[in-house]
């Protein structure tokens, strides 16, 4: 007998029948022998639904009471997904975040999760109970609901698995696994049968959609597989794995886009220890992500700081900049939200030189601008103008051969 965690995103419980073909799917599981926990998202486009409600109020909503609002979602979805499967003959209970409980610290939002109580499920999973747990939601110290931000339900799914020593840990999605690029916007992307955690960490983190960047780190932390599948239909989907040589040898593995980034430039900023630390210091402590950063030379003890925020923190994040600029003597501040960030990720650029050449130079045939420029030890990200993203991915896509097998060391020619 196997201990099974399902989760289940938004589109997979989007509407009655839905909801019903995931109950169903639970029920096979544990017919077949298995304890099963399941855990779901809210319905597809209830979250936007309560946060466009809530901006009608106000353009900057309270954290704490945010987070009160959009987790009702779930709450809606568990108690569906549970009487489905009671429906059907099973017996069943479901839990919010705050009664198992899924404890996280107070970050509104964006929430992580510090520790999860296993006593109350296990108890009734050895009763022989399936159990339906609201993902994306927890709650604080102070006893507060906290929500994990967008795409949290995976992360309770996997944080779930490591607390309940489960064997497996399957994702259900609308796709049917992790592809080398959005489907949508490349007809050629193909379906990886496997990809290293390192690398579907930096592709969560750079844009692509199927798994939520902080369910990634818990599972590479705890060495949790995590099997990401279409919820309709029970075909063999992309399992997320300890790298391995046949992995590595692929240049490659995958294209990303971000358009959810915007840009943040300071002019004239006294070129002067501790300045950066000032700006960020306050940036940081509003638990507002920064990503790239550029600083240009220093010219007559005055310099340019170009960085890049999540879309959504660029209000919160003006205010604070407009604040520190007047307290450091800096000129002026300018922002742009039309901007993308497209990416390539393969653990085999570990050991493979020319990569950032061909990539620049695919952009450049397009005739496509690059403004930042960002590289790890496994992904090169670049900043480019909105408008150009999806004939960006393309021709990376192309360039690399990924509707193939992709290029491996062996096969690819190396640009000086």
């Amino acid at each position: 007998m196997a201990l099974v965690i399902q989760k289940y995103g938004g589109t997979s419980v989007g509407d009655i029948e839905s909801i019903k073909n995931v109950a169903q799917r639970a029920v096979r599981t544990k017919e077949a022998g298995n304890d099963v926990i399941v855990v779901v998202s809210a319905m597809a486009g209830e979250t936007d639904k309560l946060i466009n409600l809530a901006h009608e109020l106000t353009p900057l909503p309270d954290g704490r009471e945010l987070d009160v609002l959009v987790s009702t979602g779930e709450q809606i979805s568990v108690a569906l997904v549970s009487m489905a499967i009671k429906s059907m003959g099973h017996e069943v209970k479901s839990y919010l975040g705050f009664q198992i409980p899924i404890q996280t610290d107070s970050a509104y939002g964006k929430a992580r999760i510090t520790h999860v109580s296993s006593d109350k499920i296990l108890k009734d999973v050895e009763a022989g109970k399936i159990v339906v747990v609201a993902g994306f939601q927890g709650v604080d110290d102070e006893g507060d609901i906290t929500t994990l931000g967008r795409g949290g339900s995976d992360t309770t799914a996997v944080a779930m698995a490591v607390a309940l020593n489960a064997d497996v840990c399957e994702i259900f999605t609308d796709v049917d696994g992790v592809y080398t690029t959005d489907p949508n916007i490349c007809e050629k992307a193909r379906k990886l049968g496997k990809i290293s955690y390192d690398e579907m960490l930096e592709m969560a983190s750079l844009g692509a959609k199927v798994l939520h960047i902080r369910a990634v780190e818990f599972a590479k932390k705890y060495q949790v597989p995590v099997h990401v599948r279409a919820s309709s239909n029970d075909n063999i989907g992309t399992l997320v794995c300890q790298e391995d040589e046949e992995m590595e040898n692929v240049v490659v593995s995958g294209v990303t886009c971000d358009k959810h980034e915007a840009k943040i430039t300071i002019t004239k900023v006294p070129d002067k220890p501790g300045i950066a630390h000032r700006l960020f210091g306050a940036i940081a402590a509003a638990n507002i992500m920064v990503d790239m950063i550029i600083q240009n030379m220093s010219r007559e003890g005055l310099a340019d700081i170009t960085f890049t925020v999540i879309k959504s923190d660029l209000h919160k994040a003006t205010n604070i900049v407009r604040e520190i600029i007047r307290e450091i003597g800096a000129k002026d501040i300018d922002t742009d939200e039309n901007i993308a960030k497209v990416s390539i990720v393969g653990t085999g650029m570990r050991s493979h030189s020319g990569v950032a050449s061909t990539m620049f130079g695919a952009l450049a045939k397009e005739g496509i601008n690059i403004m930042m420029i960002s590289t790890s030890e496994i992904k090169i990200s670049c900043i480019i103008e909105s408008k150009y993203t999806e004939l960006a991915v393309r021709a990376l896509h192309d360039a690399f051969q990924l509707d193939k097998k992709g290029l491996t060391k062996d096969d690819a020619t190396p640009t000086p």
